[in-house]
């Protein structure tokens, strides 16, 4: 008789391959690493296929390896999303929602929407994880988050995408050096541009401004955070394009330097979630959207009302 592979198996071999590490594995499956090193085994001899070729330095899947692992993570995933369905059908707004949301939206979202869910969605309690968009994408990919807060469009697979509102660039100079409260695209053309280092979405978003307005990505220098972007503008290092949110949140104005909005085309980024599209808790998502929504931008939320009653 063959007996099938089991969750702890299956939840063994995921995290191996996650961490690719068998003690960070096992810490994270809250076992020892003898035990999770045994079940993989079982599963290998259950399975009568190498998944995993071990040496003293490396751990590497094979090639069955690979595709045990994505499979497996689906297996996961279809489970836990069928138990969240049970309880979203008891109610849909009670209950644990992971959500992940990057740096460069954290610290200026937040302090602004977090007393609006507890009012709005009392029944809901929010785990927060802040990480790149990349990293973020993971984790919903093997259903470590129920949801992400980002700067969309980003590609991230089978998703859901709900777009929340539009976070306007503004251009950020060193204090006394902005030619006016308003400018042109072309006027920052010729400045030296600070940008955040690869990996953040948000660098990605305003290089793809800087292409509208004839700026090119190589003059850019790079910086590990917002915060210390601004710093380098106001000791005089250049120029950046902040969010419109972070303006809000006083980053601008705390650092002593100057903004200036777009005349013309306003560069932009939208603000907004994902989720797996097997996920059943669609309403609870949507209902937190629809807080963060009227939170941030207000006028959106109720011309959307609108439309909706159209």
């Amino acid at each position: 008789m063959i007996f099938p592979p089991t969750f702890k198996q299956l939840k063994y071999l995921t995290a191996l391959h996650r961490t690719n590490h068998f003690g960070k594995a096992a810490a994270l499956c809250h076992v020892t690493q003898s035990t999770l090193s045994a079940g993989i085994q079982e599963l290998e001899s259950l399975l009568g296929a190498q998944l995993v070729e071990r040496t003293k330095r490396n751990v590497m899947f094979t090639a069955i390896g690979q595709e045990v692992v994505r499979r497996a993570q689906k297996i996961l995933n279809d489970v836990e999303d069928l138990t969240s369905m049970a309880a979203a059908a008891k109610d849909p707004l009670t209950g644990i929602v992971r959500l992940g949301i990057i740096p460069t939206i954290a610290p200026f979202i937040l302090p602004r929407i977090m007393p609006a869910i507890r009012a709005d969605l009392p029944g809901i309690e929010l785990h927060l994880r802040e990480d790149k968009s990349s990293e973020l994408c993971e984790l919903i990919r093997t259903g470590d988050l129920d949801l992400v807060l980002y700067a969309l469009p980003y590609a991230c697979g089978e998703v859901v995408e709900m777009p929340l509102f539009e976070d306007p660039f503004v251009a950020a100079y060193p204090p006394g050096k902005a030619p006016g409260k308003t400018i042109r695209r072309d006027q920052i053309s010729q400045e030296k541009l600070l940008l955040l280092e690869e990996g953040h979405c948000l660098r990605d978003h305003a290089l793809a401004a800087c292409a509208l307005m004839g700026k090119s990505a190589e003059a850019a220098l790079a910086g590990t955070s917002l915060h210390t972007i601004v710093q380098m503008v106001a000791a005089g290092h250049g120029i950046t394009l902040l969010p419109g949110m972070a303006v809000e949140a006083g980053l601008a104005a705390d650092a002593g330097v100057e903004v200036a909005s777009f005349s013309d085309a306003t560069p932009v980024r939208t603000i907004g979630l994902i989720w797996r599209h097997t996920n059943p808790r669609a309403t609870t998502f949507e209902a937190l959207g629809r807080t963060i929504q009227r939170v941030m931008r207000p006028s959106e939320a109720k011309s959307d009302r609108a439309r909706g009653a159209a």
